[in-house]
């Protein structure tokens, strides 16, 4: 289970906490919600030990930031733990005009991030990918993402233009924050064991 919405997949975590037989990835906005929360050092417990993964990322971090984490983190866990089914809980909230959130992702961020789903699908359960989607509150920008994401998954790309691509692309992190955000995610992956 990968949970990019913006938030922390608090109830996901909690319904599988304790099983091994699931293996639950939260990509989500530092201290966005619940309100101050990271998650960083919940794991699971018991015979879940291991299968929680949370990957809390500063606010504005972007493209970079998500793509990053999918390639150092996301991607490993899932290629370790081979699953049988991969299910996105595809909250589109981290996009980059939300109300709600600051994370400046747009539609060529869930575009690539359901092809690395896809490729991991294709690689460990014969392509048996289901992304449900689950929020995001800009009326005016959410259907390009989710657009994107179809497109994505259909090998289809219609003639629709993101009309804020451009905007939002230039509204992206600097190389040096950039940097940073990725030094963080480094820590986290070897501290996972990626």
């Amino acid at each position: 289970m990968v949970d990019w919405d913006v938030h922390h997949g608090n109830g996901t975590q909690s319904i599988f906490y304790d099983r091994s037989d699931v293996l639950t990835i939260s990509l989500h906005q530092e201290a966005c919600f619940p309100p101050g929360y990271s998650g960083q050092e919940e794991r699971g417990v018991g015979a879940g030990l291991g299968y929680n993964i949370n990957i809390p990322l500063l606010s504005g971090g972007g493209h970079d930031a998500y793509l990053y984490a999918m390639e150092r983190i996301v991607v490993p866990a899932l290629d370790k733990f081979a699953p049988e089914m991969i299910i996105v809980a595809s909250g589109l909230d981290a996009n980059a005009v939300d109300p709600l959130a600051r994370m400046l992702l747009h539609s060529e961020s869930y575009r690539l991030m359901t092809k690395f789903m896809k490729q991991v699908a294709n690689k460990h359960c014969g392509g048996r990918l289901a992304i449900v989607h689950e929020g995001g509150y800009s009326e005016a920008y959410v259907p390009f993402c989710g657009l994107a994401i179809a497109e994505e998954l259909t090998d289809e790309r219609t003639s629709v233009v993101d009309p804020m691509l451009e905007l939002v692309m230039a509204w992206q992190p600097n190389a040096r924050f950039a940097a940073f955000q990725r030094g963080l995610i480094d820590e986290m992956a070897i501290s996972y064991g990626y």
